[in-house]
């Protein structure tokens, strides 16, 4: 089966890392991905081309020019599935796909449609859908929110958890040094992150028990206001950035738990991640990572609006070693029950052999 990737970038990142991972199993199982990079390559895509993989860069310009030169594109290739990953993607290929009678189109959104909505977008995502078989949001939650923003799709609307390859265990000797109770964050450092309730609940968390320590796995246009944030709160000594890293296994296998603290989010890797090695963890209570943790029973929730619940949240796993363990436990079983890739991939490979929804 050939199937069609269209990515907004393959830079390093949540749905980058999944997109690479599901050509590298799809081609294991005699299948023939190609991806569609509209943004920049980046190392993902530069580790994808080495590899061997059909990796280009779709320099297609502005809608709707792109639905002209997709169609070209797609017109050749003769895929059997086009896969489109998030509202842009979807908006400049989705027409393109139908018109050149590609069998089945999938658009898969990664996220949320927040809050106030980008109108122009979804208004644009709105129309590109009815071009799509089929809509999948990646947890409960953002099904939920999706058919709450675009109510006329939602028979096409399926759930797909993310699945990923669990992270391997990285040897010691490749740990980060480090000391006391460590935290990691892994992902972009962007204001939907919410990292300055992070550092200020870790700050609280700081006063009861000084034996705690903050990596901030990643990079993104807040680093200098949060390093900053760091230094004038009086705990920088206390937090390591360490940038972008595309194998973050050495992180997961050195820290104690996983913590993020997202005001928005679907489903993110990095916490199937952190699943994946028994990390336990600690979310705010938005989305799909909340209703990941409860599902697996993996760890700790709290308020968003309230950094003092994950000040606490933060001491009560730093005190309870058996806490931990039970969470650890739970969050390798319930990975492995629910997010795996193979898993993710059968249902996937479902939708693609699936007929055409009707109204197409």
């Amino acid at each position: 089966m050939k199937i069609a990737h269209v990515v907004d970038s393959l830079e390093v990142g949540g749905v980058e890392t999944l997109v690479a991972q599901m050509c590298n199993m799809q081609r294991d199982l005699g299948h023939e991905p190609t991806v569609f990079d509209i943004g920049s390559l980046g190392p993902l895509g530069q580790r994808m081309l080495s590899d061997g993989f059909d990796v280009r860069l779709a320099s297609v310009g502005r809608l709707p020019g792109a639905a002209g030169k997709f169609y070209r594109i797609l017109k050749e290739l003769r895929p059997d599935v086009v896969h489109l990953h998030n509202p842009t993607p979807t908006n400049f290929a989705s027409l393109a796909a139908n018109a050149a009678q590609v069998p089945c189109v999938v658009s898969t959104r990664h996220s949320l449609v927040g809050k106030p909505r980008r109108r122009v977008t979804e208004w644009k995502y709105a129309l590109s859908a009815r071009f799509c078989d089929w809509i999948v949001g990646i947890c409960d939650a953002t099904v939920m929110n999706l058919k709450e923003a675009h109510p006329s799709q939602s028979r096409k609307m399926v759930r797909i958890y993310n699945g990923i390859l669990p992270i391997v265990r990285a040897p010691r000797e490749r740990w980060p040094a480090r000391e006391g109770f460590t935290l990691v964050y892994v992902g972009r450092l962007a204001p939907v992150k919410n990292l300055g309730f992070l550092i200020e609940a870790f700050c609280g968390a700081l006063r009861t028990d000084g034996n705690l320590h903050l990596w901030l796995v990643g990079d993104g246009c807040e680093r200098q206001v949060l390093e900053e944030l760091g230094r004038a709160s009086g705990v920088a000594s206390k937090m390591t950035f360490w940038g972008e890293q595309i194998d973050p296994a050495p992180f997961f296998s050195a820290a104690d738990a996983f913590i993020m603290s997202s005001t928005s989010e679907g489903l993110p890797i990095s916490l199937l991640q952190a699943f994946s090695i028994g990390l336990p963890a600690i979310v705010t209570d938005v989305g799909g990572m909340a209703e990941a943790v409860r599902l697996t029973k993996a760890g700790l929730t709290v308020s968003k609006a309230d950094p003092a619940s994950m000040s606490e949240a933060i001491l009560r796993l730093a005190g309870n070693a058996q806490e931990r363990e039970l969470c650890g436990e739970s969050a390798l079983a319930g990975f492995e029950a629910n997010f795996t890739l193979g898993a993710a991939l059968s249902a996937y490979a479902e939708l693609y052999a699936a007929p055409r929804r009707a109204g197409i």
